[in-house]
């Protein structure tokens, strides 16, 4: 079916205006988060909603930017492969930007054959043209790992006075924020295997940028003032020219990338800020094989490109210098719209630190879709940083769709489907003589101004306004409604009355064509209640919809019937923002422990009151022969010999697939078959350093399962005071894989498995912490093997659990 169910591909119609949309790729190296979405995809599904609907002939193009080493060290973090990373992101970010309504023409990715062939056609022209130049760099090489390392694979002390952060990256220091050079750090050292890397010759290619220049300085000149370049990209732009061109690195010693197609270079990749802007290209190869119609089609085609104020040099400066470059006829950049970055609440939204809501965050809410696109609308930060707080969206929801968009639509429906002697039994009723009504004429004349307001600021890509002037509207109508007192006309003066709900009713398709860029969700629905298709929606010049606009009497036709009229928003209480604010404080990963304390301590409160329901015969036969006890009786004593704690090894470990916080080890005990474990520690522990390590495990609590993955034992791990920094329980190197760890003057077996409901391990774990001396102790007693005591790397008088 696949392909047969794919709409046939648009291409360039001479004598239209043929317009070409993209969005800055999002990288599959996490969820997107609302400043995401609203900086790229959102903002230019607004737009590409909006040519649609003024008849132009509009295709959006996106897709996900997979390769570089983001890719890799992520794949290297979830133990799976750069391939298996791009799968499983890509995915997700399709499902997110489902959800959001986003209308791509096509949706692809940079790791298609189409752009190795693109990619790789470009940078031969280059070549030829003489525009590339090979160089010598001196980079960081790991003779363990047999590779040159990115950027990103170094981690060393930073270089920065007072700053001394110890796992600073090679690209940039997290702690101090520092830009970094890998060569720069101090006691260096590769994130894979942890080998101090040395310094090493390696040739690389560069794109000859100073040679470019008149080129493209001529190109942005001419192009910023005929695209009314926002401001923000034209202060960068300049910003980068006034600094001076540099000879621009354009391939990278990775295996995951566009293999580079030369013989002294078949090691290496293109640099993935060289080869994702082309990728705008390869997507739109995969859209229609006559794809260069629209990229070699500069006197027919216009260029629209939206991004975050980051992307902006590589989309003004690397990228049309690549394309001048070629010397072919390219169809270059027209217009470009940054925003500035969306904060969230007290800080920062943050795809590594999983700091703010992330798309599939959203879509988990009660809030619809069409509150979240008109809040991220409403809150683009176009000029500078905005912020996203939950009581700015609950007041937006409230005040604006519900009290003023969604009262003004309602209030007309309503009426209009009262029966006959209360309102219209649904059917429009003729209004003439509505152009001589004073009332409405006024009104006429108001809301020609805000659509020709609304016109002005969609050609020139404010959005912010757009949106602004559409609801403007509809503040009109709640006026108009008020002023007119239909309600009472509709017994004392019914043509008028029939003028007012003509009028208003026009006023109600209106809205929805106008608003459909920014919440097309609201407009569906609209056109259902109006009982009319929503193909109809358009803004046409050549059909006169802008000119009935100035006439809203004679939108709609008289004797049409409706459908049946419901709310359109539902008000967001104050408990429901205060319920949101407390799921999404933090990081993902402390969102996550809290769920899974939230869940636990629900089980145990289940536990309890079905512990305390029942009694009698009844309750004591059905339990287990081993837990019957005679009248005489007496409960063990509560004594460290009942935990078995064993010394294991991790044979293998990944990210748990569904728990960013969580690991699944498998652990050998000594017993033949490995046990599995999930454990909490993905934020404190490197993967790398979990693998083939010795650790002790209490391996008799009972299993429990963790977001879908039963855990059949625990690692123990020592927190300081504050839980601010976790580290785990080494045994001694040489201990035996197996033997159970003991305690000088207690002898005893273990239980088979702990009961939960004695609260055995609870009662113990107080009494376990680390010492001075960073050994495991219960009561001041080491931890104990064959090999010597165990021990902590650094955190004393820690708790252990």
């Amino acid at each position: 079916m696949g392909d047969l169910d794919r709409p046939v591909p648009k291409l360039p119609i001479p004598g239209k205006r043929n317009i070409m949309i993209t969005s800055a790729l999002p990288y599959v190296n996490n969820v997107p988060h609302l400043g995401n979405i609203i900086g790229c995809v959102l903002s230019a599904d607004v737009f590409a909603r909006y040519c649609r609907l003024r008849g132009y002939n509009a295709i959006y193009i996106c897709g996900t930017d997979e390769y570089g080493t983001a890719t890799e060290t992520k794949a290297m973090e979830e133990n799976s492969t750069p391939k298996q990373i791009c799968d499983k992101y890509h995915a997700i970010h399709r499902e997110v930007y489902k959800w959001f309504n986003i209308s791509f023409d096509e949706f692809g990715r940079t790791s298609s054959p189409q752009q190795t062939e693109v990619c790789q056609a470009i940078f031969k022209k280059l070549l030829d043209n003489n525009w590339l130049s090979e160089n010598t760099m001196k980079q960081l090489y790991c003779d363990k790992c047999e590779r040159f390392l990115a950027d990103r694979l170094v981690e060393g002390t930073c270089p920065t006075e007072g700053c001394n952060y110890d796992s600073a990256r090679g690209d940039q220091c997290e702690n101090c924020g520092k830009l970094l050079n890998p060569t720069e750090l101090i006691n260096p050292r590769c994130k894979q295997c942890k080998n101090t890397p040395r310094i090493r010759d390696t040739n690389h290619l560069f794109l000859e940028l100073p040679q470019l220049k008149d080129k493209l300085v001529s190109y942005i000149e001419s192009m910023s003032v005929a695209g009314s370049w926002s401001q923000n990209a034209i202060q960068t732009t300049n910003a980068w020219l006034k600094e001076g061109l540099k000879p621009r690195c354009i391939t990278r010693d990775l295996k995951w990338g566009v293999p580079v197609p030369l013989d002294e270079f078949k090691d290496k990749v293109f640099y993935v800020w060289f080869d994702a802007p082309i990728g705008y290209v390869s997507i739109t190869s995969c859209y229609t094989p006559d794809w260069e119609k629209w990229w070699k089609n500069p006197d027919n085609v216009e260029l629209y490109q939206f991004m975050g104020k980051d992307n902006v040099p590589f989309h003004t400066v690397m990228f049309p210098s690549t394309l001048i470059g070629t010397g072919e006829n390219w169809t270059m950049m027209k217009t470009i719209s940054v925003t500035e970055y969306l904060n969230y609440e007290a800080g920062k939204f943050s795809k590594s630190k999983g700091v703010g809501v992330f798309g599939n965050d959203a879509k988990d809410t009660n809030i619809p879709v069409e509150v979240w696109r008109y809040y991220l609308l409403t809150n683009r930060p176009e000029v500078s940083d905005t912020l996203f707080t939950w009581s700015d969206l609950q007041a937006k929801l409230n005040s604006e769709l519900l009290n003023n968009l969604g009262n003004f639509i309602n209030r007309v429906l309503s009426f209009l489907a009262k029966p006959p002697g209360l309102g219209y039994g649904s059917i429009i009723p003729d209004a003439p003589g509505a152009d001589s009504h004073p009332l409405t004429k006024k009104l006429a004349g108001e809301v020609g101004k805000y659509v020709e307001q609304y016109l002005e600021a969609m050609e020139k890509v404010k959005l912010k306004q757009g949106l602004k002037t559409a609801m403007s509207i509809s503040s009109e109508g709640n006026a108009y409604l008020q002023e007119s007192q239909f309600w009472k006309l509709y017994k004392e003066d019914q043509p008028s009355c029939s003028i007012v709900i003509k009028t208003s009713l026009g006023l109600v398709y209106l809205l929805a064509c106008l608003l459909e860029p920014f919440i097309p969700s609201f407009s569906v629905e609209v056109f259902k209640q109006l009982n009319l298709p929503l193909e109809q929606a358009s803004l046409c010049d050549e059909k006169g919809d802008m000119d009935r606009a100035k006439r809203p009497w004679d939108i709609l036709p008289a004797g049409h019937k409706i459908g049946t009229p419901e709310p359109l928003f539902k008000e967001l209480k104050d408990e429901e923002v205060e319920d949101y604010r407390r799921r999404f404080a933090g990081s993902q990963a402390d969102r996550l422990e809290r769920d899974e304390a939230e869940k636990a301590a629900k089980l145990a409160e289940q536990l309890k009151k079905k512990a305390s329901v029942g009694g009698g015969k009844k309750q004591q036969a059905k339990k287990p022969a081993s837990e019957a006890k005679s009248k005489g009786s007496v409960e063990r004593e509560i004594s460290i010999t009942r935990l078995d704690i064993r010394v294991g090894l991790i044979k293998k470990v990944q990210k748990h697939p569904d728990a960013d916080s969580l690991y699944v080890e498998e652990i050998d005990l000594g017993e033949g078959d490995c046990r599995t474990v999930v454990s909490g520690l993905v934020k404190y522990i490197p993967l790398e350093e979990m693998q083939d390590r010795k650790v002790c495990v209490l391996c008799n609590l009972k299993p429990a399962s963790m977001r879908g993955i039963k855990s059949q034992a625990m690692v123990l791990a020592a927190s300081n005071s504050d839980h601010t920094k976790v580290e785990l329980v080494d045994p001694p190197p040489s201990a035996v894989v197996g033997e159970r760890v003991t305690f000088q003057g207690f002898e005893g077996e273990p239980d088979d498995v702990l009961n939960p409901k004695k609260k055995v391990w609870e009662t113990l774990q107080v009494d376990l912490q680390t010492n001075s001396d960073l050994v495991a102790c219960y009561k001041d007693i080491p931890l104990t093997t064959s090999a010597g005591v165990c021990k902590v790397a650094s955190i004393s008088c820690g708790s252990i659990r």
